[in-house]
């Protein structure tokens, strides 16, 4: 059932709908109907009833009806109170008010709806989501939208509205002090980054600001941060995972999956700063790390100071594949292969080039549950059996959701 009400405030027409809330969505909204269309509600949990203001909007030319809850009549027993003052009006957090113990099942069962869309992974189990250490303060890396002559916070993706943000609460200390000192000074730009060494404290503020108020020193082109007893250089534009505690537990559920001995030679594409490589060296007899950024690369040799036993290939993950024999000196089949790509996925030539290849074992690591399964069918498909499907939780209070998927090729 649905109704609306309309009044005339002095900015817009305020637009409410009572709905029934039905399964979250895929941007961690839930699904109602309205206007004989299916729309998404943040704020929600499936199964509650609600009181939601309705937004309308264009997008590409195309008409999108979106809302937000504004009360609840019949709450779900997981529904909490949530501790930001900016939940709302800021939509970074869309779970924030849905008991933790809650989220960790959403992200299973979100991975699981996506491996039941092919056929061939319908009977794949999806193990628990391995929980976060910390619930909250736990990003390292921040980008802020710069509005109004100077003020920092982000946009509403729904409303369209500017938060002015003062603190926020998934972000690491040493960016909220950032935060603190840059508020209303960095009218310079429309957007800024800040990257934080979690167990460092080195810190790294783009672009560069003239504005002589602001005390603290950017530009800085690198910033450093240690890692399961490795310090790592990351250069601004290169990508490292944003929750420092949790990437160390993944690295381990790595190295676990796949069941070294020592005497493997294990190939890490899209290797970035080569986490997983130079990670993993003292458990391999040889590791083989591929990336296309110069700048990662640049880092990920620095990086591996000492280690003799990591080789790094600049090149596309698509192409150097194909090449280990001749660009890495490998006579051999490697016996494991991590891929952990883009958002998107792996390029089609690459899953083409390690099913050549066939290694016998593959860590998949991604971020993205849709091009997981759609790359993982492509890899059964090919020959190799899914062992373990693993969700960790890297981002609490949102949506997003890690993977780590072990696959074996069959004899």
């Amino acid at each position: 059932m649905t109704s609306s009400s309309r009044t005339k405030p002095t900015e817009q027409a305020i637009e409410l709908a009572e709905l029934e809330l039905a399964q979250m969505g895929p941007f961690g909204d839930t699904l109602a109907e309205f206007e004989d269309q299916t729309i998404n509600v943040f704020g929600g949990i499936e199964g509650e009833r609600v009181i939601a203001r309705i937004y309308r909007y264009r997008r590409r030319r195309q008409r999108i009806v979106s809302a937000m809850v504004e009360s609840v009549l019949e709450p779900s027993e997981h529904r909490v109170s949530t501790p930001c003052p900016y939940y709302g009006p800021c939509s970074g957090c869309q779970w924030q008010h849905v008991s933790y113990e809650r989220q960790l099942e959403l992200k299973q069962q979100a991975v699981a709806v996506q491996l039941r869309e092919f056929p061939r992974l319908a009977s794949v189990e999806v193990s628990p989501t391995l929980p976060a250490p910390e619930r909250f303060n736990y990003r390292n890396h921040a980008r802020f939208t710069v509005r109004f002559g100077g003020q920092l916070g982000f946009s509403n993706r729904i409303t369209r509205h500017f938060a002015r943000v003062e603190n926020c609460m998934l972000m690491g200390q040493g960016i909220n002090d950032a935060l603190a000192e840059l508020q209303d000074k960095a009218g310079e730009t429309s957007n800024l980054s800040v990257r934080v060494g979690t167990n460092t404290g080195d810190r790294l503020i783009q672009p560069t600001f003239q504005n002589p108020d602001i005390a603290l020193p950017s530009g800085q082109k690198h910033y450093q941060e240690h890692l399961l007893g490795r310090d790592f250089k990351v250069a601004s534009p290169s990508f490292f995972q944003v929750n420092t505690a949790q990437a160390e537990n993944l690295v381990n559920l790595v190295r676990d999956s796949l069941e070294l001995t020592g005497d493997e030679t294990v190939v890490d594409a899209y290797a970035g700063v080569g986490v997983f490589a130079i990670l993993l060296a003292p458990y391999v007899a040889r590791a083989i790390a591929i990336e296309e950024s110069h700048a990662a690369v640049t880092d990920a040799r620095q990086n591996a100071d000492g280690l003799d036993n990591v080789v790094f290939l600049e090149a596309r993950t698509e192409d150097a594949l194909g090449m280990l024999e001749e660009e890495a000196g490998l006579n051999s089949t490697p016996d494991a292969v991590i891929l952990d790509p883009p958002r998107v996925g792996c390029h089609p030539g690459t899953l083409d080039a390690l099913l050549e290849l066939g290694p016998r074992r593959v860590a998949y690591v991604s971020c993205d549950p849709p091009s997981l399964a759609r790359d993982l069918n492509i890899l059964v498909q090919g020959g190799y059996g899914v062992d373990s499907v693993e969700p960790v939780d890297m981002f609490p209070q949102t949506y997003h959701i890690e993977c780590v998927a072990t696959l074996t090729r069959e004899p």
